[in-house]
């Protein structure tokens, strides 16, 4: 009996040290707008998907005019929340925020968050997402901010995430559940002569070395969004996102950038080789008619599953 319980153990020790090939991968999407409406034809590219996760940005927090962090650009619900997808409220807060001590902030967030799902049903959530382009200038006020909150959502039984920059690798990982690492806007789009800012794995490479032993669990978001970059006299103007945004002159230069199928998969390749477990989870940013038209049923397959 006691040989018998030996091979048993054995056996479950080898089973749980093999590769994790049969984990089945959770497929999210970002959905980053300022105005909530989940299109007939977003909702079929969710169910077709198998899409479980939403990411939406409720809000941006920005300094106001006596550099007091407010919220701005708050989203607005014209439709609800699909039903089939658990719902992860993200916020982005500008970098600038975090110069100066910003007081109860974790506090007000939390609550507003909060207070929007009872408002428009959304129900009760699992998670919150916090997306900053912190420095190191702005770490430590950053980090004192995210503990602060992640100890105000334990109370509620709500994990805290927050992105992950490619150039943050090297840094101390926030004090966090886990992170989402941003696997886009690699290169400079105010460049002319860059040919894909958006995702290029030559500017990926640089930052994998440090993603093996990055002491933060993590999931991975890839993009399938395009920008279109408006110089004038080769001097970098703003991204064009609607017809009327930007007042275009006969002169002017549109570059239009959008990372394509095999820069992705390629990619996506490169991560897994230092970081296999990060694909558990792949977020697609994001939700849009336009967007989940770039590719075929089969592509976005490969892309959350390859």
């Amino acid at each position: 009996m006691g040989r018998l319980l030996m091979v048993l153990a054995l056996v479950l020790l080898l089973a749980g040290c093999g590769p994790r090939k049969n984990k089945k991968t959770t497929h999210s999407m970002y959905y980053w707008s300022t105005t909530l409406n989940i299109t007939p034809e977003q909702k079929r590219f969710l169910r077709q998907h198998h899409v479980s996760r939403l990411y939406v940005r409720y809000f941006d927090v920005v300094n106001d005019t006596y550099g007091r962090p407010q919220p701005n650009a708050t989203i607005s619900f014209q439709s609800p929340m699909p039903k089939s997808v658990e719902v992860v409220p993200t916020v982005f807060i500008l970098n600038d925020c975090m110069k100066q001590e910003v007081g109860d902030l974790a506090d007000k967030l939390l609550r507003r968050i909060l207070q929007m799902n009872e408002t428009h049903d959304v129900g009760k959530v699992k998670e919150i997402q916090v997306d900053c382009d912190w420095t190191k200038r702005t770490q430590k006020q950053y980090f004192a901010f995210l503990e602060e909150l992640h100890q105000k959502a334990q109370e509620k039984h709500i994990q805290i995430s927050t992105t992950i920059r490619l150039h943050q690798l090297s840094m101390t990982p926030p004090p966090v559940d886990h992170g989402t690492l941003m696997i886009y806007n690699t290169g400079d789009v105010t460049d002319f002569h860059s040919k894909n800012p958006i995702l290029a794995l030559q500017d990926v490479k640089p930052y994998l070395r440090y993603l093996k032993n990055y002491r933060l669990p993590l999931n991975a978001a890839y993009p399938i969004f395009t920008w279109q970059a408006v110089f004038r006299a080769g001097q970098f103007v703003g991204i064009l996102h609607a017809d009327d945004e930007l007042p275009i002159t006969s002169s002017d230069t549109i570059l239009t950038h959008a990372p394509n199928l095999q820069e992705i998969l390629s990619v996506r390749k490169a991560v897994a080789s230092q970081r296999p477990a990060i694909h558990q989870e792949v977020i697609l940013f994001d939700l849009s008619n336009k967007n989940i038209n770039r590719f075929n049923t089969d592509d976005y397959e490969k892309i959350f599953n390859d």
